[in-house]
């Protein structure tokens, strides 16, 4: 066997040990999706305000499924501290949500995963970023 012709089947040894590992992340992460839509599809999240008087649910994007009032809010009859505590309360329930989403989604992904960091932050640039970096280094390497 020539040099040449080990150093091929050395690279394509190593091509087919990457592909196996990429195509078995694949694969996890498929067969986990499902199970992630319908654990996100059913999550619900309760916060009540501190006093205990607004209890506020939400689903897993934060929108507002029910507010229930206990009777002891009418008593006080301030309509504006009655209005600031169900807001309050909702946006504690929808960051909560957004938390367990997020910590879901995690464990359905890759270590590192651009995604994730795009769910916890919000920030497009850093997942565009990632994937500017990815090209870059693929231009790179081919050009």
């Amino acid at each position: 066997m020539t040099l040449a012709e080990s150093v091929d089947r050395d690279a394509n040894q190593a091509l087919r040990a990457r592909f196996d590992e990429v195509y078995g992340q694949y694969r996890r992460l498929r067969s986990g999706m499902d199970e992630l839509q319908t654990k996100l599809a059913e999550l619900r999240v309760t916060e009540r305000s501190d006093d205990g008087q607004v209890t506020a649910t939400v689903g897993p994007r934060g929108e507002l499924i029910s507010v229930e009032l206990d009777p002891a809010v009418y008593q006080d009859r301030d309509h504006q501290a009655l209005g600031r505590k169900i807001t309050t309360t909702v946006h504690r329930a929808a960051a909560a949500a957004a938390a367990a989403t997020q910590a879901m989604v995690a464990t359905h992904l890759p270590d590192g995963s651009g995604t994730v960091d795009f769910l916890r932050t919000g920030d497009f640039g850093a997942l565009l970023g990632r994937a500017d970096a990815v090209l870059r280094s693929e231009g790179e390497r081919h050009g």
